[in-house]
């Protein structure tokens, strides 16, 4: 088959400016390594783990005290050792950008308003609530909740617990409250930090009861700050372990940043799996620090002078990797709101208004913008605009076509995949390589990706399983409360010990690019935010009419992503209008509204294996096209003739 034609091509002067140029001038002149193309340079840093990544604690001049060396002293997955004589803080690297010639912040919201926060600033106010929860006898290592919007005060609070050393755990107020207190309750936090509410597509969501409920179901709270909305009156104060953000933030305090060690707990973020609770996950200070490093500056090619909006709930991995931007001297552009609301202008408004350089967005934002015919440069904005970012699920061919069409060749299209269990991307963007449509450009530094077979076998041109093969400084240190690091190895080692499965389906191209199908297994990931099955099922099935449910995310390359929730009703019960509300009214309050099905069905039975497992990820592949005989084993089937129903609806055409 003949090679389409590149999408767009950089030019000599964007290939000479790049970071990524940079630093392969920079490895010749001190290592003497001279690599011809990209995919000499990947193999490299895979290959020979150690000098890659003590190379780049040397070239960004990481911050730290003790010795660098070695790099790299216990090889295997889980549990790889990085850098185990070096103590640093996320925090130093962020302010040795300080300036007062460009701001820290760019902050924008519904109403229009869009609000510049200096260097100087956004440390007085860390500074300051670092020092009050230091009063309050916050050490390193306890953690810090917040369940915030994405405002200032999240970024500002964020900082001043990494500073201390403290941990960091942020969820969104649209989660429902039973949602939050699974994630928070599992790690105990000395402080929670809530805000009384939030706007969302011109609505004021008032969460001051919530918040209030939220503290009390976590008795391990010494410390509750309430962050006031303006729009609503003020709380009283119920006790003396209550605050006010305005004065935990108020007053001129030194800064002071606690140096910990290169593994020492940074933030913990939730992903769901398909039983259980929700997994905290835990990232370390240093490996989120050279993992983000490399990400922003030589796959995203940010540095100061860039303004770097990427559009993010709290609850998303991009909202820790948008802070990130702050790691190489860029301004970051914060949008609180609805990125649709009042049009699918909103959010390219907000981006012109902050001078962004670069945008990301979920893939599914851009495919509604296409749809809407919404004209990208109208009236010329955007001028300095060099690349656009897609994540959460796989940007189309056409959305690709469609971008470039509307910005014009001086704009990168640089879509990237990874998830929130690395906080990072595994396949990104290199603004020095042509782009095809469909197709992320690389594999990323550092990380050594393959698509397998189901047998453990690597293959070129075919669709199969994302597995990486080495360690990566940013995989998770551990789970919170995980024992023997049990539900660590389920995650990812269950299927091939010792090799990361990530639970994506893709392709690596002959020409070293890289096409992401979809999650291959049964994780909801709506919009970016991944949530288990097992918290969809515990709000359905506790209407009294629902006697069993099934929920499939089908996300596919080139389709909008399909959503169907298959219920078994109790005896009597009628799937009507009525109780399709009730059903997307619990999802709502349960988890978050982005997590609402495109549609239910009632269904005879949940098909299930002979231990009682309901059939997900059978189902999916089945929903997707594949053929019953290749998919499941009718044999291992407790009930087999319920599937004749889900052979039938994957027949049937639908609108997605």
């Amino acid at each position: 088959m003949a090679t389409p034609p590149p999408l767009w091509q950089p030019t000599a002067e964007r290939i000479r400016a790049a970071r990524l140029t940079d630093y392969r001038a920079w490895l010749a002149q001190t290592r003497g390594l001279d690599f011809p193309d990209y995919d000499a340079l990947w193999r490299w840093s895979t290959s020979e783990l150690g000098a890659f990544w003590g190379s780049l604690w040397e070239y960004f001049d990481v911050i730290g005290t003790g010795n660098p060396q070695p790099v790299l002293v216990r090889n295997t997955m889980p549990r790889a050792v990085w850098f185990p004589q070096v103590e640093l803080n996320y925090v130093e690297q962020v302010f040795r950008h300080a300036t007062a010639t460009r701001p820290a912040i760019v902050a924008g919201d519904e109403s229009g308003r869009v609000v510049e926060i200096g260097w100087a600033e956004l440390q007085q106010k860390f500074a300051a609530l670092a020092a009050t929860l230091r009063a309050r006898g916050v050490q390193r290592g306890d953690r810090v909740a917040a369940f915030l919007p994405n405002t200032p005060d999240a970024v500002v609070a964020f900082l001043a617990t990494a500073s201390l050393g403290a941990i960091w755990s942020l969820c969104s107020p649209d989660m429902g409250a039973a949602s939050v207190v699974d994630r928070f309750k599992q790690i105990a936090p000395k402080v929670l930090i809530a805000a009384d509410g939030y706007q969302f597509g011109g609505r004021l969501f008032d969460r001051r009861l919530v918040t209030s409920a939220l503290k009390d179901a976590l008795p391990s709270v010494e410390t509750f700050i309430r962050v006031p909305l303006a729009a609503l009156d003020p709380m009283p104060q119920h006790d003396d372990r209550e605050l006010d953000w305005t004065a935990a933030t108020a007053g001129k305090k030194a800064l002071r940043v606690e140096h910990v060690p290169f593994d020492h707990p940074l933030w913990i973020v939730y992903s769901s799996g398909t039983t259980g609770l929700p997994k905290p996950i835990v990232h370390g200070h240093g490996g989120i620090v050279l993992e983000h490093l490399k990400l922003m500056a030589l796959h995203n090619d940010l540095g100061p002078g860039d303004r770097f909006h990427w559009y993010s709930s709290t609850g998303w991995i991009m909202w820790n990797c948008q802070m990130s931007g702050l790691l190489v001297g860029a301004t970051i552009c914060i949008y609180d709101g609805s990125p649709a609301w009042p049009d699918l202008d909103a959010l390219w408004r907000f981006a012109d208004a902050a001078g962004a350089t670069f945008i990301g967005s979920g893939a599914a934002f851009y495919a509604g913008c296409m749809k809407a015919g919404i004209e990208l440069r109208k009236g010329g904005r955007l001028p300095r605009l060099r690349t656009i970012g897609s994540t959460g699920s796989p940007l189309s061919a056409d959305g690709y076509a469609w971008l470039q069409r509307g910005f014009g060749s001086d704009v990168l299209i640089s879509p990237m995949s990874g998830g929130t269990d690395i906080a990072s991307a595994f396949v990104g963007g290199d603004c020095t390589r042509p782009v095809y449509a469909g197709e992320m450009q690389c594999r990323c530094l550092g990380a050594s990706i393959e698509a397998w077979t189901e047998a453990g076998k690597p293959v070129i041109g075919e669709v199969g399983e994302l597995v990486c093969t080495a360690p990566m400084p940013s995989m998770p240190l551990f789970f919170w409360n995980d024992e023997g690091d049990r539900r660590y190895r389920d995650s990812y080692f269950d299927v091939f010990p010792g090799v990361w499965r990530h639970g994506d389906w893709i392709e690596i191209t002959a020409r070293g690019g890289a096409i992401i199908y979809g999650r291959s297994d049964a994780t909801i990931n709506r919009h970016g935010i991944r949530m288990g099955t097992s918290e969809l099922y515990s709000a359905v099935e506790a209407l009294p009419e629902v006697a069993d449910s099934l929920v499939v995310d089908l996300e596919y390359l080139g389709r909008p992503s399909y959503m169907p929730l298959f219920v078994v009703l109790r005896e009597g019960a009628v799937l009507d209008e009525a109780l399709s509300e009730r059903i997307t009214a619990a999802i709502r309050r349960a988890l978050t509204p982005k997590h609402v099905p495109n549609a239910i069905f009632a269904v005879p039975e949940v098909p299930r294996t002979l231990s009682g497992k309901k059939l997900e990820v059978p189902i999916k592949r089945l929903l997707l096209g594949e053929p019953l005989a290749r998919i499941v084993n009718l044999d291992a089937v407790a009930n087999p003739g319920s599937l004749d129903w889900y052979v039938r609806f994957a027949e049937t055409p639908r609108e997605s």
